[in-house]
């Protein structure tokens, strides 16, 4: 396929060519961009207001390009879809407690599998690769599947990266050592050398270290 970029540095344009499964991967990206684009929660970045699934999903691409920049497109669409078009399920509309907690995070697995599926089929994907997608999204088997293992390490980055000092800011103080302890456990070597790099909030690690020690002491 011939299509034309733009130069990042000088802004003019210039011929290339796109392979079929280049294209692909652009349209079945672009897809997922345009679903989350509708959520309308709005989270201010840059002094900007943007729709927080389509920001979740783009800070889920960039970790796993600082992560595994040799991803696989099934990893590629699955990092940017996994929360596809989430705010249209919310918590509140399960029961409170773990077992409702634990049935709105299932079906989000299989919905979310649901929607990129509808997507990829229609940019021209098959159903294995449909399939491997699904899987992914769905953590299938974690620790043993290098590449679901890589999603979970994304994600736990995404969210110390991003999110985790508002979720501080609402969650009880001594249910954060859990908490992070739990993430931590979640991440694989890889995850966790990248998790030291980010630019946390003091308050982080001494809490995590909280929780590591209260593991240590069951």
């Amino acid at each position: 396929m011939y299509t034309e970029a733009r130069d990042r540095r000088s802004g003019t344009f210039r011929a290339t060519w796109m392979t079929d499964t280049d294209a692909r991967l652009v349209a079945t990206v672009a897809a997922i961009d345009a679903a989350n684009a509708l959520d309308p929660t709005r989270v201010e970045v840059g002094g900007q207001r943007a729709p927080g699934a389509l920001l979740y999903g783009q800070r889920m691409s960039e970790a796993l390009a600082r992560l595994a920049p040799a991803a696989s497109e099934h990893l590629q669409i699955a990092a940017r879809g996994q929360h596809i078009e989430r705010w249209t399920s919310p918590r509140k509309s399960y029961p409170d407690g773990r077992a409702g907690y634990l049935k709105w995070r299932n079906e989000l697995k299989a919905f979310h599998a649901r929607r990129l599926g509808e997507i990829m089929a229609t940019s021209g994907y098959g159903e294995d690769d449909i399939a491997r997608v699904a899987a992914l999204v769905r953590k299938e088997r974690l620790k043993a599947d290098a590449e679901s293992q890589m999603l979970e390490d994304v994600v736990c980055v995404v969210f110390l990266e991003h999110y985790v000092d508002a979720f501080m800011a609402k969650t009880a103080e001594d249910k954060m050592p859990d908490i992070l302890a739990k993430t931590w456990a979640k991440m694989s070597p890889l995850g966790q050398e990248h998790a030291l790099k980010l630019p946390l909030n003091p308050a982080i690690p001494r809490l995590l270290e909280a929780g590591l020690a209260r593991q240590r002491a069951r």
